[in-house]
């Protein structure tokens, strides 16, 4: 079967594939057989599987899940240890090291105010709504690709000058939260009062597996199709972006300044800026908030021609020590800095917040230019005769002020313009929506605000945290769920029923941003409830099931309730525990209570459709919205639950005999005792009387036949058939079709099952 995903998966970390022709390894002639890229002469690197045959399934990812090396030991909790700090002290020491010039970097103005901002920016801004993938938790930009993007070009340095912070407070500060209070104290030492700032951010030790978008060089963009109206042969500027992609070109964090593709197209410019902040979760007010507040301190650097700048850090020799883009023109830094091409200050105060870039934006008409690196940027009509903006070294040097195509986009777009002429007019409702916008902008990864820590957590919570009501309420005892296992037991529901509905409210769940599973029952409320994956009747009687036994809970007057959130989870373990009798297996599946109820306005709709799944192999369902092929749609979804190989596979199989695949499809089903917890799966699918073949007409669909007979015995999707066709996976299936390896199953089933339940329960962390 094609493997689609393959192009993603491999460019995912930034390691692209050389272009240019394929040689064929001696003995490798036939169609179907492995090719290996060419490689250099005495390249003596291991070849992995994916070199001899890209279209194999790589399980990478799900590996990194098992074996993420952390320096700090499992034991240590972070969150304890930086609630600990005096933040004040600390943001105090960043502020020193903002003000504290360096010969090997010096800082515009006398300060690293703008460098600051801009890295914790570029930080959280890689964050997508599609996928959750990117932003700042982790710390993911001290690592390839992110560390030598070009959009990051010189934030290696931003980093080194914070070094003496985080060796300070070591483990008890991350760098994920030390690049993002840099960015709110350089505001805050600007003049601007910040929204607040949230501690809790854990850093990561390994670059993550991400599909960052199909072109194989920085700067360039195949990812978007001809989508706004206009026809491709009147220069129509391509806007509908592919996939759960957000940045506009490989190697940017949102958008070209100069316009799409270079193209200093205003309004084009508009479209993509709308179309890349949307994708991260902006809509059009905090858009304009963040560009207009992120461009007010600051400036643009381009004064050396880009045939001066040196290799990024990821492709320097080890005596750069991690430094790149190394400048051989005049000092290669301070008044000859480049990194972005473009170069100068848009507002007389670019150390010190102020109004002055929308009166800039306003008070002047632009004409295009260029700057010394050649990159197109705008000044006034009239520049020779409006020299204001102060030079970053020299002070008695001044300069007319500068837009890029992207600023004027806020002024000419039909929707940023009325906004930004607002906030001309009135300054403090620009601060407003600023401090909420970066807010949200530094924040919007981290999950629920139960993860926040720290002195500076604001009161107030938004409805993109996803919140969740406070318990006013005792929590239910272990005799109360004895009680109620037995009210579900008497409902009348299926093994399948109560399986499904609680795998459909955990599998939201995404590591990526913390956001879905089941704790807030969301699953009974819009968008959730009306998704065809979820069998929308069947879990109608579910819930309604659930909410009688609620009711009649809740009215008994013990002071304890119990939420429909509970009585989900719980009914999928008193299901799986009676499917394991079936089978002659007596287990205790865990379960942990306090869950709590989510009210349809603290959901919202359009951020919860991104949770929607196209694809879910545990339960056999692919729609045409799946972007990559089963099997890998099946290893992203199990990515984003954070399971490994050998949890995925029992899952799988669990889902399988537990007869939960959506709509009730019999694909995979591989036993003749559906709702029983048996080993069934792997024994039949490995079984070597059936064979294989593909159905006519089906995509991914497969019958399995006797191969004395003929007679149909099974029907298989592609996610079925991989587990005994991949090696690894087989090996792993193997296990379980031991004579004796129903027992390990099931407890292996039970314990993966109760990982994904408590994905989620960060009040228990």
């Amino acid at each position: 079967m094609p493997n689609f995903f393959k192009s993603a998966l491999l460019l995912s970390a930034g390691t692209f594939l050389a272009s240019g022709s394929y040689a064929t390894p001696p003995g490798f002639n036939e169609p179907g057989m492995g090719q290996m890229p060419v490689r250099a002469a005495g390249d003596l690197t291991p070849r992995d599987v994916q070199d001899w045959w890209p279209e194999v399934v790589d399980l990478e990812r799900l590996r990194q899940n098992e074996t993420k090396a952390d320096p700090l030991g499992e034991d240590f909790d972070y969150a304890t240890d930086f609630a600990k700090l005096d933040l004040d002290e600390v943001k105090a020491d960043v502020a020193a090291v903002l003000k504290d010039s360096k010969d090997w970097w010096p800082a515009d103005y006398g300060s690293y105010t703008g460098l600051f901002i801009r890295l914790a920016w570029h930080s959280a801004g890689t964050y997508r709504s599609g996928d959750g993938r990117g932003g700042s938790d982790g710390g993911q930009i001290r690592f390839e690709p992110l560390n030598s993007w070009p959009d990051n070009g010189n934030l290696d340095k931003a980093r080194r000058l914070l070094w003496p912070v985080k060796q300070k407070y070591g483990r008890s500060l991350s760098w994920s939260d030390l690049i993002i209070l840099s960015g709110n104290v350089a505001l805050e030492q600007a003049g601007f009062k910040t929204f607040g700032f949230a501690g809790g951010r854990t850093d990561d030790w390994q670059p993550e597996l991400v599909y960052w978008g199909p072109e194989s060089k920085f700067l360039t963009a195949s990812r978007f199709s001809h989508g706004n109206g206009r026809p491709a042969d009147e220069g129509a500027i391509p806007q509908e972006l592919k996939q759960d992609l957000g940045a506009s070109e490989m190697g940017l964090i949102y958008v070209n300044p100069e316009g799409p593709e270079g193209n200093p197209d205003i309004l084009a410019s508009g479209e993509r800026i709308r179309t890349t902040f949307g994708r991260m979760g902006m809509n059009d007010e905090e858009t304009a908030a963040l560009i207009v507040g992120g461009h007010t301190l600051g400036k643009n650097h381009g004064a050396s021609s880009k045939d001066c700048i040196g290799k990024e850090p990821a492709a320097a020799g080890v005596e750069a020590q991690g430094f790149g883009w190394k400048n051989s023109c005049g000092t290669g830094a301070g008044p000859d800095a480049t990194t972005s091409g473009l170069e100068g200050a848009w507002t007389a105060t670019p150390d010190t917040w102020s109004s002055n870039y929308l009166e800039n934006l306003y008070n002047f008409e632009w004409r295009l230019t260029t700057s010394p690196a050649g990159a197109k940027q705008w000044i006034p009509v009239n520049a020779d005769q409006v020299e204001f903006v102060p030079d970053a070294f020299d002070p008695e040097k001044f300069h007319p002020p500068v837009m890029l195509t992207t600023d004027l986009a806020m002024r000419y777009d039909p929707k940023y313009g009325p906004i930004t002429k607002r906030w001309a007019e009135n300054p403090a409702a620009m601060d407003a929506a600023f401090a909420r916008a970066w807010f949200k902008l530094t924040h919007r990864d981290m999950g629920p605000a139960a993860r926040y820590v720290g002195s500076e957590v604001p009161d107030e919570q938004f409805v993109w945290q996803d919140p969740l009501p406070s318990a006013d309420y005792g929590t239910i005892t272990s005799s109360d769920i004895d009680m109620l296992e037995g009210k579900i037991r008497d409902a009348g529901l299926s093994t399948s029923d109560l399986v499904r509905t609680a795998w459909a409210a955990a599998v939201t769940y995404r590591d990526t941003d913390m956001r879905g599973g089941a704790n807030g029952s969301r699953i009974r409320l819009a968008p959730q409830k009306d998704w065809p994956v979820n069998d929308p009747e069947t879990l109608a009687r579910v819930i309604a099931a659930m909410e009688a036994i609620q009711a009649d809970f809740n009215a008994m007057g013990t002071g304890r309730k119990v939420s429909i959130a509970d009585l989900v989870v719980l009914g999928g373990a008193v299901a799986i525990e009676e499917a394991a009798k079936a089978a002659g297996h007596e287990i205790d599946v865990s379960f942990s209570p306090g869950r709590v109820d989510a009210t349809q306005d603290q959901t919202d709709l359009e951020s919860f459709e991104y949770l929607r799944p196209a694809a879910d192999g545990f339960r056999n369902f692919y729609s045409e919205r799946a972007r990559l092929s089963p099997t890998e749609m099946l290893i992203d979804r199990a990515d984003l639950l954070t399971l490994t190989v050998p949890e995925m596979t029992v899952l799988v199989a669990g889902m399988r005999a537990l007869d939960a695949n959506a709509d009730g499809a019999k694909h995979g089903v591989f036993t003749d005792t559906p709702g029983a917890l048996t080993n069934d799966f792997f024994v039949n699918l490995l079984d070597m009387r059936t064979e294989w073949s593909p159905v006519e007409g089906e995509e991914y669909v497969f019958e399995g036949r006797d191969r004395e007979t003929g007679e149909l015995k099974w029907t298989a999707t592609e996610v079925d058939l991989v587990f005994g066709s991949n090696s690894e996976l087989r090996a792993v299936a193997e296990v379980y079709a031991y004579a004796d390896g129903e027992e390990r199953f099931i407890k292996d089933f039970a314990q993966a099952w109760n990982k994904v339940m408590m994905l989620d329960r960060f009040d228990l962390r």
